[in-house]
């Protein structure tokens, strides 16, 4: 089992940037692919990025391609979510998500960290 815990989250004006860190706990962080999801009001849960268990490899959603970067640092136990040029619609609870395997639910989730854009 690992356990995961979101930071970074705050108040920001539209344009402006953020850095969200997720840090793991428990089994071996590198087993993990990590994602990154978020949850807006009224709306469902939706995928932002992700990234395979050596960092080689990152997938983002058409919103977030060219604004957000996804890395993990494996000495840390962390991941990270930069998140640039941002938006009043990227406002979100913004959630890490942990698994072991491609093709499978996430299976772990942190608690989440608020981010809110204003315009």
């Amino acid at each position: 089992q690992v356990e995961l815990v979101e930071s970074g989250g705050g108040l920001v004006q539209a344009g402006g940037s953020l850095r969200l860190s997720c840090a793991a706990s428990g089994r071996t962080f590198s087993w993990y692919i990590m994602g990154w999801f978020r949850q807006a009001p009224g709306k469902e849960r939706e995928f932002v990025a992700s990234i395979t268990r050596s960092g080689g490899i990152k997938y983002y959603s058409d919103s977030a391609k060219g604004r957000f970067t996804i890395s993990r640092d494996i000495a840390k136990n962390t991941v990270y979510l930069e998140m640039n040029s941002l938006r009043a619609e990227d406002t979100a609870i913004y959630y890490c998500a942990a698994k072991t395997r491609t093709g499978i639910p996430y299976d772990y989730w942190g608690q989440g960290t608020q981010v809110t854009v204003s315009s």
